[in-house]
């Protein structure tokens, strides 16, 4: 029975392994690379920072004068042809052959062997930061710390006003009895299956009539309205699981429900509200498709999704800085989830389980 156990263990820790894996290996990728040379990056992978076997030139051999490259060529010992030659041929000792320069003759004799490649450089993130990277058009490449800065204005708030109505609303639906509350509640499920692409356009149509499109405010409420359904249903998982013998004792010792939520319901919650914080943190940080609609690419307003996407070029091959500026982009996200992760578990846990 202990054995079972232990290799059921070994199986689950293993399977979790991978997964850590899968996700660790593209951003460790992503920060390599963002250290690493401009002609580096896109002639090779990241990975060969680590040794590895790589083709090195140890010897050219120089065919003699007048050769017919039509006819037979023989280097090394090894017979070949000019067509093989300008894919490469292997010798019999294990190394290579290929023309280095076809028209001098000259051929090169290549040798595996072991190397690394450690050419880093903080030139990208310099680039970046102080607005002197060039993209391939040969435009200035700026305004990443106004994108930063415009990113931690919209998704701060666009985090704290939905989590917090949210809340409120959770008691309400939870502890408190009114009229049309079943109703209520069944249209805020219901909410969760609109797709976010449906509402887009009527929003915009009011936000035109009313003013505001392209402000902070149209993205705070934007992004409120379309995580307050998930974030209702969230909390209250967890906020109806709450003992009731805490709320009667409240009762029966006079607090009042805005008493009651003040000193029980926030303390209690923390571990919901940090999960569900983390949650829409990420959404509104990573968002795209939102920022670009309600508060559009002007260079005052831009967030930092639209800005790496303006990075990357028209060929898409400005690597060392998307890369570098990419990594500046996570690193916000990273702190909050490593900042709030003690609560993670225990927050989606807490309405699996009757307290």
């Amino acid at each position: 029975m202990r054995k079972k156990h232990l290799s059921s263990k070994m199986i689950i820790n293993g399977i979790l392994l991978v997964i850590c894996l899968i996700w660790i290996i593209p951003t460790l990728g992503l920060f390599i690379s963002s250290f690493r040379m401009p002609d580096d990056i896109k002639q090779s992978g990241w990975w060969n920072v680590f040794p590895h076997r790589e083709w090195k030139q140890v010897e050219t051999v120089v065919l003699p004068a007048g050769t017919n490259l039509k006819g037979p060529l023989v280097i090394e010992g090894a017979a070949t042809t000019d067509r093989k030659l300008r894919q490469g041929i292997e010798l019999e000792n294990g190394q290579r052959a290929k023309w280095e320069n076809r028209r001098e003759l000259s051929v090169a004799v290549l040798e595996k062997r072991w190397t690394v490649n450690w050419n880093f450089t903080l030139d990208n993130y310099i680039s970046i930061l102080q607005d002197k990277g060039l993209s391939s058009s040969g435009q200035q490449v700026k305004g990443l710390s106004k994108a930063f800065f415009n990113t931690l204005t919209v998704s701060i708030p666009a985090t704290i006003i939905p989590i917090l109505i949210g809340i409120i609303a959770a008691y309400g639906f939870s502890w408190m009895q009114f009229r049309g509350k079943r109703l209520l509640f069944s249209i805020v499920i219901a909410l969760l299956v609109v797709p976010l692409q449906v509402s887009l356009i009527p929003i915009l149509n009011d936000f035109l009539k009313l003013g505001i499109n392209g402000t902070i405010l149209s993205i705070w409420i934007a992004h409120t309205g379309f995580g307050l359904p998930l974030s209702i249903y969230f909390m209250y998982n967890y906020v109806s699981q709450l003992p009731k013998d805490l709320f009667e004792s409240a009762h029966m010792d006079g607090a009042n429900h805005l008493t009651i939520f003040q000193r029980i319901v926030l303390p209690l919650s923390v571990p919901a509200l940090a999960s569900f914080g983390i949650f829409q943190f990420l959404w509104v940080w990573n968002d795209y498709l939102v920022s670009l609609i309600f508060l559009g690419s002007q260079p005052e307003r831009k967030v930092l999704s639209i800005y790496l996407s303006e990075m990357s070029g028209p060929y898409g091959n400005e690597w060392h800085l998307l890369t570098s500026s990419a990594f500046i982009s996570i690193i916000m996200p990273l702190a909050v989830f490593f900042l709030l992760q003690r609560y993670f578990i225990r927050g989606l846990m807490g309405g699996s389980v009757k307290g």
